[in-house]
């Protein structure tokens, strides 16, 4: 593990919330060197992720921990404090770490913290300089606002189901709950925008984020395809709507994605294929040419890619420069040379698994000065929740565990 201190060390962050949306945000924070401060419910066992098998990490003696694949891929870097907000305690508890707290990150449902004393507009008022962020499903406003959101109605409302599948197939959420992690991510980027005036200002801020806006933003080119010619995009499966070709294609045994760029690509791409006739074509010689006689253009190239092996055709491709790869499993992926040069899988120790450690996967970020840190293995269930509280809990706080 790295001794050099994380970017944000020093920061303490209190995170109400849970499923994966903020848990992302705060498990990038925790990265970065903040104290993470993960307030769980003793009345349902904590997170609900907790309990989405059926991969779990096993105990020493075998048996399934609470410690679920799901659960661990966003809650390493925090520690799990058992608090019951129902509760007038819980309620004293947290506001206190809210008092100490530099960010709070909740995913309650709007207005579902004013009860307990706990929303934005109560605790902005008694400590200015918070950073507040709150995640729903439709966001604080509008007619949706009441609405549950979870990733897969993100996906649907926000319009990326639309376009995912083949053509003649129904619509397709993505393969992981990419409207969750996404807004996660933007949600990390408002926090540390938020940080950014606070260092100036002194004034803290609310910020108010959804699943569905994040997943609107996250259309890019379609939804501005979609604005600049007002014609609906459609499913083309791996196809891309301004790059041809840009696609999946079969070989003698399997499978690669080929990316074609743009028009000297091309020419390279014909001639890796002994194909000049197609590369001499009006019909495909430019960028939108070959967008406009895409299916023409198909039906010369894919019986000529599959007369190859995936080993044959990579080989060409890649001695000319042309952009191609695999098809990998994940399997593939996590176990390649460039994943463990790049750090892409961790081990980090927990005495009480039975491998002695729980493999995650690796943050992306590579800092020259403050690298990202792996201090602390995903927490057990309250593990935290005495040392928390004695070292900055209220006086006399009761366990709630």
């Amino acid at each position: 593990m790295a001794a050099s201190k994380g970017a944000l060390d020093g920061l303490f962050v209190l995170d109400l919330s849970r499923i994966l949306a903020g848990p992302t945000c705060t498990q990038m924070l925790g990265d970065l060197g903040a104290t993470v401060i993960k307030i769980e419910n003793p009345k349902t066992g904590g997170d609900d992720t907790r309990g989405w098998g059926p991969n779990f990490a096993r105990n020493a003696d075998g048996s399934p921990s609470d410690l679920s694949a799901y659960y661990m891929a966003a809650n390493r870097n925090k520690r799990s404090v058992a608090v019951d907000i129902a509760t007038g305690e819980g309620q004293r508890i947290l506001r206190h770490l809210a008092a100490r707290a530099d960010i709070v990150v909740e995913n309650f449902k709007p207005d579902g913290l004013s009860k307990y004393g706990l929303d934005h507009e109560t605790l902005l008022k008694a400590h200015p300089a918070l950073i507040y962020c709150s995640i729903s499903g439709y966001g604080q406003t509008g007619p949706n606002r009441s609405q549950p959101g979870y990733d897969l109605m993100a996906q649907g409302f926000g319009g990326i189901m639309s376009i995912t599948g083949d053509p003649d197939g129904p619509p397709m959420k993505v393969g992981v709950g990419i409207s969750d992690v996404m807004c996660g991510m933007y949600a990390t980027i408002g926090v540390l925008a938020a940080l950014r005036h606070r260092d100036q200002t002194g004034e803290g801020q609310h910020i108010d984020l959804s699943l569905v806006d994040s997943s609107i933003a996250w259309l890019i080119n379609e939804g501005t395809n979609f604005l600049t010619s007002g014609q609906l995009p459609e499913r083309r499966g791996n196809a891309h709507p301004n790059i041809v070709p840009y696609d999946t294609f079969a070989c003698s045994n399997g499978h690669i994605l080929l990316a074609v760029g743009n028009d000297a690509q091309f020419a390279r791409y014909c001639d890796a294929l002994e194909l000049p006739e197609t590369a001499a074509d009006p019909r495909f010689t430019t960028n939108l040419a070959r967008i406009e006689n895409r299916a023409a253009l198909m039906a010369v190239i894919r019986p000529a890619m599959q007369a190859l092996s995936t080993q044959d055709l990579l080989a060409r491709l890649r001695g000319v420069g042309v952009p191609c790869g695999p098809i990998n499993t994940i399997g593939d992926a996590l176990n390649s040379p460039q994943a463990q040069a790049r750090s892409g899988v961790v081990d980090i120790p927990r005495s009480d698994i039975d491998k002695g450690h729980v493999s995650l996967l690796g943050n992306p970020l590579k800092f020259s000065a403050t690298p990202v840190t792996y201090r602390h293995a995903p927490p057990r269930f309250g593990q935290d929740t005495a040392e928390v509280l004695e070292t900055w809990g209220p006086e006399g706080a009761t366990n709630q565990g």
